[in-house]
């Protein structure tokens, strides 16, 4: 249903200006002062330890022209009095005693001058793969027409809300190259008027339905097309989920590298197969929200993620690695550091692992002002800053646009570097066929975005942005997306999704699915009707209206997604309350509505009940938002707002009591969560016969609950984390970071593998619910299970791809071009906070030597275990086939998930003789089946050589052990049904083993 006028969230230009204030309160409090950001950076770098390549930190050609005027600004304020010099003392040495007092000691002595991270250059260039060649070949004939400027503004945005989208790319009208239209996000369309609010990626995570996830992927590609988007901000894969409080979990699929991997890749897959560009996010570690920015939490610097090799690769790099197999066109590094180097600036994870290892074809995209520096990102792979900016949110203080251009002329960036930057981001272009304009015409034919970002009106600013702008026009055309022809009913999408997100966790006596009417349970009072209790704000909508919270960034109202920028406004939402009163029969039903979460008194109205429904919940969003005290991150992992004093409350009291003291009538808790929430405080009172965990479903809420209430479907969800029975049982270091123990906050995967379930089985913790738990109004059996593997299956690693094999990149001119090509064009009218990639003199292209980053001048050998997209192709070919048969022998129709976990020899040798650390299983592959009452299925799936393989440091490939392998088959990864068979991939297993054995043997003597 349509939202009512009063609805209607507050105008998007109001709620970007929200949104600025909330987030660059600390940048922008002397707007006219570069002093924090960019002196800070660029001379006191005792400050700040943060890249490997930070010589290159805020690197401009010849003079930093940021710092020069911030300089002068800076001198202007201090002239009048020495008051602010001192006062800007003063928090200096305030700041510098808040890190403690050995803060400073850590980033001048912990950590190597210039990071941790390892340098890897140059950057390996596009199009080396069979099915991009095309794509690069025309790139290349048009790449090759433009002019220095005209690359750069394909490279640089055009600054924040100086489009109509949230980024936007400067065009090559001449040409017939677009200004590329980027826009928010994983969920849906951010600020876009009467698009779909889909489920969130943690619901869709918990479908476990390969299918479910390509089809909303393209539904949201569709939206996406119709609405003249050119990049779609999504899928997120990171946060992967390694803390259970991260505020941003919820718009990945789960805590598992293959249940993320899997999912981003099918949704992948949906939104190109419409033509639209998908951007895998955030890249990479990106686990917190505090401390993710420099300055947005206080801290001059973000926040480390350091993460060893084997970890990197075989947990937070894997659902990349899917990504770029399944072709995605862009990838968004993220605005945290990665081993104390910036992860936009990071030459190691971009050069070295994303484009030579895996073989990714597109662009590289910054987070909106994850760019730290100007020369070293570019020099480290970064292809696309957004959203153009320099430091500071609509400074128009851009590193690159004219940055860039003076950097090319005085060659601290080569030619070659620009060329291949412009050219991955053109080929992506053509490899979606947006060249086709059938399906993407001219802006001159009313082609490009038909919305704006920053009004809801039909009329309005072309560059709202700039406060000297007076270009207007038609800017909202309000195209429909959500039912068309094309694309069909997206809002039955959303419900069937939605419904098959609900996992439901207890099911005592078999209370659910429960009756719409009177039949079926025992009622009391007067008129023999059945007394229906519903408790909880959760179940009602938020009263201010659906869209009240700019970025849904408060917890009113039932919950249908998390805050921030991966929100979108909702067109409209049915609460579990409407749902409810629609559904039950009101001739023998009598429904009551408590509406609060308030206790006081709820015992005598859950008295009078014959059941009662209870709606709890846990919000969490984005740091640049902070609801209640919770900064993003979740403050722990219990429901919030008094939801589990209000289901004590109600399940001790509902009916009354009987004879023995416990509740009459029975209780049923619905829980919508962004991620793990711990139910002990009520999960084991005897009156909570029911619980339902419903994450995130979007605008269909109250109808997909419905559906698994009363038994239209039989619930199949399964977790996509594991429910702990305390906050501790997760590990130690799975907390959030809340305090900095640095200037630069430092975190350390010491965990290394074991997130999650893994860590719960290496410590034998038993969870309250564990990893891929889910109950159903059915059973199912699996049984025959055969594992087969090729007999001629030889060698630990995958042969290596030829360099014949690789194609030979486009070679475009890299000579420089005069700089006065680049000169400002006559007649042009500069908007205030616009980027341009245009020089005013000459003069301003200064040479000198420029201090290029540690190893720049090294040139890395392509990795063996690349060569294609995702990396070595055979990294991808089936080794393993697992047969079983599966069985639904319950009473209604119903679907399975069957999941595949595999455990690697625990007497293994990796490459430096030390015997393999592994954990006890992993997910490895998964898929769901439907089976009608009494029917049975032969289910086959298939694991590949990389599922059974690990990454060895030593030899930097993938290696298969030897030894035997477990391949289990099961419905959770606690199954106590689970059904296991051992598999040796080659003859000498057995020698092998031996081997290992002495040496544990020789190791255990010492």
């Amino acid at each position: 249903m349509p939202m009512t006028p009063l609805e209607r969230r507050a105008t998007k230009r109001e709620q970007a200006r929200w949104k600025l204030k909330r987030t660059v309160t600390n940048d922008d409090s002397d707007a006219d002062s570069d002093l924090n950001t960019c002196d800070t950076a660029s001379d006191n770098r005792r400050w700040r330890k943060a890249g490997a390549e930070k010589r290159g930190l805020l690197a401009r050609p010849g003079h930093d022209s940021t710092r020069a005027q911030g300089t002068i600004s800076w001198r202007r304020y201090c002239a009048p009095s020495r008051l602010c010099c001192l006062l800007i003392l003063l928090f200096v040495v305030s700041l510098l005693s808040i890190f403690t007092a050995g803060g400073l000691w850590v980033v001048k002595k912990g950590v190597p001058e210039y990071g941790q991270s390892e340098p890897w250059y140059p950057t390996p260039r596009g199009g080396t793969v069979k099915l991009w060649e095309n794509s690069y070949q025309r790139a290349a004939e048009l790449v090759g027409q433009m002019s220095l400027p005209e690359k750069v503004n394909i490279t640089t945005g055009i600054g924040w809300s100086m489009g109509m989208c949230v980024g936007n790319t400067g065009p090559v009208d001449r040409l017939g190259f677009p200004s590329l239209c980027l826009q928010d996000g994983p969920l849906g369309l951010r600020f876009v008027d009467n698009a779909t609010a889909f489920p969130a990626a943690i619901t869709v995570g918990a479908t476990w339905n390969k299918q479910l996830m390509y089809d909303r992927g393209r539904a949201h590609g569709l939206e996406a097309r119709l609405k003249g988007i050119n990049v779609l901000l999504g899928p997120s894969m990171g946060p992967l989920g390694r803390l259970p409080a991260g505020g941003r979990n919820w718009e990945g699929f789960g805590s598992d590298p293959v249940l993320q991997g899997i999912a981003a890749a099918e949704t992948i897959r949906g939104i190109q197969s419409e033509g639209v560009v998908a951007t895998a996010k955030h890249y990479v570690a990106n686990e917190q929200e505090h401390f993710r920015q420099a300055w947005e939490w206080g801290t001059p610097s973000a926040l480390s993620s350091n993460i060893d090799d084997r970890t990197m690769h075989e947990i937070y790099a894997w659902p990349f690695a899917e990504s770029v197999r399944a072709g995605v066109g862009s990838v968004m590094c993220s605005y945290n550091l990665v081993n104390n180097s910036y992860a936009c600036q990071n030459s190691k994870l971009m050069n070295g692992l994303l484009k030579d290892e895996l073989g990714f074809q597109g662009f590289i995209q910054s987070d909106w002002l994850a760019q730290r520096s100007g020369v070293a990102s570019a020099l480290a792979g970064l292809d696309m800053t957004m959203p153009g900016d320099g430091l500071g949110w609509q400074d128009g203080k851009s590193l690159w646009g004219a940055e860039l251009t003076k950097a090319v002329f005085n060659s601290s960036v080569p030619m070659d570097r620009l060329n291949d930057m412009v050219l991955r981001i053109v080929a992506a272009w053509y490899q979606l066929a947006q060249d086709d304009t059938a399906r993407w015409p001219n802006t001159t034919s009313g082609g490009g975005p038909n919305f704006s970002s920053w009004t809801d009106d039909e009329y309005g600013q072309l560059h709202p942005g700039s406060p000297d702008s007076e270009e207007t026009g038609v800017v909202n055309q309000f195209v429909p997306v959500r039912q068309t022809e094309e694309g069909g009913d997206h809002d039955t999408l959303v419900r069937v999704m939605a419904t098959e997100g609900i996992v439901m966790v207890k099911n005592e006596l078999g209370i659910l699915p429960i009756p719409r009417s009177v039949q079926g349970i025992k009622t009391k009072g007067s008129g023999g009707k059945l007394r229906v209790g519903i408790f909880g704000e959760d179940a009602y909508p938020n009263s201010k209206g659906n869209n009240a919270c700019p970025d849904r960034g408060c917890n009113e109202g039932t919950l249908a997604m998390g805050w921030g920028s991966g929100a979108v406004e909702l067109p409209y939402l049915v609460s579990p309350a409407e749902a409810l009163h629609r559904e039950f029969d009101s001739e023998t039903v009598e429904v009551t509505d408590w509406k609060t979460n308030s206790i006081n008194r709820v015992d005598g109205t859950a008295a009078a009940q014959n059941l009662c429904l209870v709606f709890i919940n846990s919000d969490a969003g984005e740091g640049f938002i902070s609801w209640n005290g919770i900064k993003g991150d979740r403050n722990d992992l219990y429901s919030q707002k008094g939801g589990d004093d209000l289901v004590r409350q109600v399940a001790a009291n509902c009916g009354g009591k009987n004879e023995n003291g416990e509740p009459a009538s029975d209780t049923i808790v619905v829980l919508h969560t962004v991620g793990p929430t711990i139910i002990e405080k009520w999960i084991d009172m005897p009156g909570v016969k029911g619980v339902l965990i419903a994450h995130l479903p979007g605008q269909e809420s109250g109808n997909a609950l419905a559906d698994v209430l009363f038994g239209a479907y039989s619930p199949s969800g399964h977790l996509p984390y594991t429910i702990a029975k305390r906050e501790e049982d997760y590990g130690p270091t799975s907390g959030i970071l809340r305090y900095p123990n640095a200037v630069v906050p430092q975190q350390n995967f010491t965990e290394g593998l074991y997130i999650d379930y893994r860590y719960f089985d290496k410590h034998d913790i038993t969870p309250r619910y564990a990893f891929g738990f889910g109950l159903s109004y059915t059973t199912f059996e699996l049984d025959k299970l055969v594992v087969s593997a090729p007999a001629n299956l030889t060698g630990t690693e995958a042969p290596p791809v030829s360099s014949h094999d690789r194609l030979e990149p486009p070679h475009l001119d890299p000579s420089i071009p005069d700089a006065k090509t680049a000169l400002w064009p006559k007649g042009l009218r500069k908007l205030k906070g616009y980027v341009y990639p245009w020089i005013t003199s000459v003069d301003e292209v200064q040479t000198g030597h420029y201090p290029y980053p540690d190893g720049y001048e090294h040139w890395h050998a392509p990795s063996a275990a690349g060569g294609g997209e995702g990396g070595n192709p055979a990294l991808y070919k089936t080794v393993v086939a697992v047969k079983a048969s599966l069985k639904n022998t319950g009473s209604v129709t119903g679907d399975a998930v069957v999941q595949v976990y595999v455990s690697l020899p625990t007497d293994a040798l990796d490459s430096m003789d030390n015997t393999l650390d592994v954990p006890v299983r992993q997910l490895r592959n998964f898929d769901k089946f439907s089976l009608d009452v009494g029917a049975e299925l032969a289910v086959q799936m298939n694991l590949t050589r990389k599922d059974l393989s690990y990454w060895d440091i030593g030899r930097q490939n993938w290696v298969l052990p030897k030894g035997e392998f477990d391949i289990c088959l099961g419905f959770s990864s606690r199954d106590e049904k689970m059904r296991c068979e051992k598999l040796a991939l080659f003859k000498d297993a057995k020698r092998v083993d031996e081997r290992a054995k002495r040496h544990a043997e020789v190791r255990g003597h010492r």
